[in-house]
């Protein structure tokens, strides 16, 4: 989940051995070899069309998720592809309107509303936490005072990731308990820092349980409502929500799976509290409302021009694929050239990405297994959104 997805995966196998996981499902069969095409707009059919119905077939067919979707748009239509099952019991193919859970995506729109809290001069961005959080990060270190909320948003803050910490096992054992935002800060920060703040870029989940936080302080309603008012509303969102402690996904959407260890049975997970991602992976949405979010985020209708070339202001992350980090959004290069926006996401029983380039063009990829998925899987979602914006 949420960028840590192989330790939890690996607690995940380890939570079978022991016997601390419920029923196990059997293996999804070998999905249709043809991807389902559902046009909302006149596409025309070409090669890159094609290449994403092969890239889609091959993560259900070879990498063994049991469905995938694509959604696709650009100024003038939209199209969905899908592959295999949404129910590996029932064998219901995927919903074209799917909902699920996107995981670190959420950053995204966390990221966007403290960004207008900072155009509406409630929020400075090189203030420290201190100063909206009182006492949270205060003993963190000898610096715990010198995090700022840009450091938080941008993975420079130096703050252990919770995700380190918080036993997986413990996760798949009790899946719907409540998992306090506060209580997590404090089992992360009763670690070391792992760098001095601002000298270095190491993903943490752990600003972003912060930066909810914030929000929350800041206009005294609650994340959910706040993104409901600030985002979803706004944009008419239909499949977006928070979820707050409702296990549920609402509307249609594919069951979650992950695979407890090689060759070993799918393990449904797709009842989970979802406060364990909090402001940091809690968000359901669908296709249509990320890539609808994305193109509305970076044509600047969510942010003042000042605030959204904050966002997009990078630095490096050491990745050998050219990944640069802002705050809560990732550049990435096309293998044609030229950049994309977007970002990645786990959560037990979903992986999903989605990107967006400058001349308008969105596409959001979800599979209905993770965490715990090969390194194939998550190569193979990054190709489908590459190969979607570079048609």
């Amino acid at each position: 989940m949420l960028e840590h997805k192989r330790a939890l995966g690996g607690a995940l196998t380890l939570a079978v051995a022991t016997g601390l996981v419920g029923a196990v499902l059997p293996a999804a069969a070998t999905a249709s070899p043809f991807a389902a095409e559902s046009p909302t707009g006149a596409c025309t059919h070409h090669a890159d069309d094609a290449r994403l119905r092969a890239l889609l077939h091959r993560l259900t067919a070879v990498d063994g998720a049991p469905g995938a979707l694509a959604e696709v748009r650009d100024r003038h239509r939209t199209k969905v592809l899908t592959s295999g099952v949404a129910d590996i019991d029932s064998r219901a193919p995927v919903h074209r309107d799917s909902r699920f859970r996107i995981g670190s995506m959420t950053k995204m729109f966390t990221a966007t509303m403290v960004l207008q809290l900072v155009g509406e001069r409630r929020v400075d961005l090189d203030a420290p936490v201190e100063r909206y959080l009182p006492g949270v990060v205060r003993g963190h270190g000898n610096d715990g005072r010198k995090v700022t909320v840009r450091q938080t948003l941008q993975h420079t803050s130096g703050l252990p990731d919770f995700l380190t910490y918080l036993r997986p096992q413990d996760v798949v054992r009790d899946p719907l308990v409540h998992r306090d935002p506060h209580d997590l800060v404090r089992l992360a920060l009763a670690h070391p820092p792992t760098f001095e703040p601002g000298t270095d870029w190491k993903y943490s989940n752990t600003g972003y349980l912060l930066a909810g936080m914030l929000i929350e302080k800041v206009t005294g309603r609650s994340y959910g409502e706040e993104l409901q008012r600030r985002i979803v509303e706004p944009l008419r969102l239909r499949g977006t929500s928070f979820p707050g402690d409702d296990p549920a996904i609402p509307g249609p959407h594919p069951r979650g799976y992950a695979q407890p260890g090689a060759n070993a049975p799918l393990l449904d997970i797709t009842a989970v509290n979802p406060t364990v991602g909090g402001a940091a992976g809690g968000i359901v949405s669908s296709g249509a409302d990320v890539n609808r979010f994305l193109g509305a985020l970076l044509g600047g209708t969510l942010l003042p021009p000042a605030q959204l070339r904050e966002m997009m202001r990078t630095r490096p992350t050491g990745s050998s694929d050219g990944r640069a980090y802002g705050l809560g959004l990732e550049s990435k290069p096309l293998p044609g050239g030229g950049l994309y926006w977007g970002h990645t996401g786990d959560f037990l029983g979903y992986e999903t990405a989605a990107g967006a380039t400058a001349d308008g063009r969105r596409a959001t990829v979800m599979v209905n297994l993770g965490p715990g998925s090969s390194d194939a899987q998550s190569d193979g979602i990054r190709a489908a959104v590459e190969t979607a914006l570079s048609a």
